[in-house]
């Protein structure tokens, strides 16, 4: 395509309908006389140099993904969970089921990640994966065992709810990487890695998933119980939320045995 024969706004207009623009194009447009469409085939570029930095991360993420595919499974699951330190609320778990290293940019370990791009890249992950599932363990279930057992039976629960959704997947034929949760599963392989969401796409994945599943849940426990302003805390120990302790005492969904003494 010649773009000299163009105007500026039928150039934009061409490139805004194609997303993937390669060397090739802008090139032609950096090598224009006009300096605004110079200026854009720049832009490109930096974009362009932008999503293969990006792609370069999110294959190193994907090697644990890549050997277990190399020895032949078909199925790759992430587990990872959120809440497990909070004075109060649920600790939830999620499994996932990836494509492809490259389907989903931006995935990252939960923690490094904005509050509203947590919510975007949570929309992407439930549309564009294979499979999913959530796993959540309510605060007296924690109180009646511990907060251990309580993780491992809200993975398990979010490996088993992927399971009834893809019918086809055999625990033989899946490879389940875990966030350093020694876990048990009959038949299944499962491999702890220690800072998985940081090292593992799936894991990170699988924390984003639990993470935004978790506060959504926090949310509607502050519109019940305003007081502990669990919307900011979400549970955890803050000074705020001690202070609120103190004043109006425990809620139905704080943890008991996690606050053993007056505070």
């Amino acid at each position: 395509m010649d773009f000299r024969q163009l105007s500026y706004k039928q150039i934009t207009s061409i490139i805004n309908q194609n997303i993937e623009h390669d060397s090739s194009i802008i090139a032609k447009l950096m090598a224009d006389d006009r300096k605004n469409v110079r200026a854009l085939g720049l832009r490109l570029q930096k974009r362009l140099n932008r999503d293969k930095l990006e792609l370069e991360r999110l294959r190193s993420l994907w090697r644990y993904e890549q050997q277990a595919i190399d020895h032949g499974y078909g199925y790759i699951v992430g587990v990872d969970e959120a809440g497990r330190g909070p004075l109060a609320g649920p600790v939830v778990a999620a499994a996932v089921v990836l494509k492809d290293y490259a389907d989903i940019k931006g995935i990252d370990d939960s923690k490094k990640i904005s509050p509203l791009k947590r919510e975007r890249l949570y929309d992407d992950i439930i549309n564009k994966a294979v499979s999913y599932g959530i796993g959540i363990v309510h605060p007296y279930e924690i109180d009646e065992t511990n907060i251990l057992m309580a993780t491992k039976k809200a993975m398990i629960t979010a490996i088993q709810a992927i399971k009834a959704k893809v019918h086809e997947v055999k625990a033989e034929a899946c490879c389940i990487l875990v966030d350093a949760v020694d876990l048990q599963l009959e038949g299944a392989v499962i491999k702890p890695i220690v800072k998985g969401d940081q090292k593992s796409l799936s894991i990170a994945a699988a924390s984003i998933l639990a993470k935004v599943t978790r506060d959504r849940i926090m949310q509607e426990f502050h519109n019940k119980f305003p007081q502990y302003r669990f919307d900011k805390n979400k549970g955890y120990g803050t000074k705020e939320h001690i202070t609120a302790i103190k004043n109006h005492g425990l809620c139905p969904i704080h943890r008991r045995t996690f606050i053993k003494v007056p505070i």
